[in-house]
């Protein structure tokens, strides 16, 4: 293996100009010149290198944890699918009492002239309303009218509703 190395002229006479230069400063004079050096090298290495680099890692680990999180959330939503939730059938009594029960309400409906009215004697405000987006999503009734009182112990309620096909 041969190593070649070119004579560059412009490099040549800019490193006399620089030793001619050097060798005029007093001994004191290069020692803050060299100590100039060191610190504005030290600051580009810092400021031009370093402080970038930890910038960059920081913003790929946020980036890395937000994909993560939404991976995540993904991944509990489960998948999309178009299937109904199957639609109740029989008479509206039976309808609104199977429902109730899977919420655990007890319920008592009676027959009035284009439906059914449904009294609620206690329960948490939370599983009726849960109970209501049930039967509203599973079935043909439609709430015409609700009345709901507020019962002394705190999230209870009672509630009359009216029903209509």
């Amino acid at each position: 293996m041969r190593l070649v190395i070119a004579r560059v002229p412009a490099l040549d006479a800019a490193l006399i100009r620089f030793d001619s230069w050097w060798s005029g400063l007093s001994r004191r004079e290069q020692v803050l010149v060299g100590g100039l050096g060191i610190v504005l090298g030290l600051a580009v290495l810092v400021f031009g290198i370093i402080k970038p680099l930890q910038t960059a890692r920081a913003d790929a680990l946020s980036d890395i944890r937000t994909y993560e999180t939404l991976s995540a959330r993904i991944r509990a939503a489960g998948t999309l699918t178009a299937a109904r939730t199957p639609r109740r059938q029989g008479p509206p009594a039976q309808v609104a009492t199977s429902s109730a029960t899977a919420f655990g309400l007890i319920v008592a409906p009676e027959a009035i002239p284009g439906g059914i009215r449904v009294t609620v004697a206690d329960a948490s405000y939370d599983s009726l309303m849960a109970w209501l987006a049930d039967l509203s999503g599973s079935s043909d009734l439609r709430v015409r009218r609700i009345a709901i009182q507020r019962r002394p112990s705190p999230g209870r309620v009672s509630a009359s509703v009216d029903f209509g096909a």
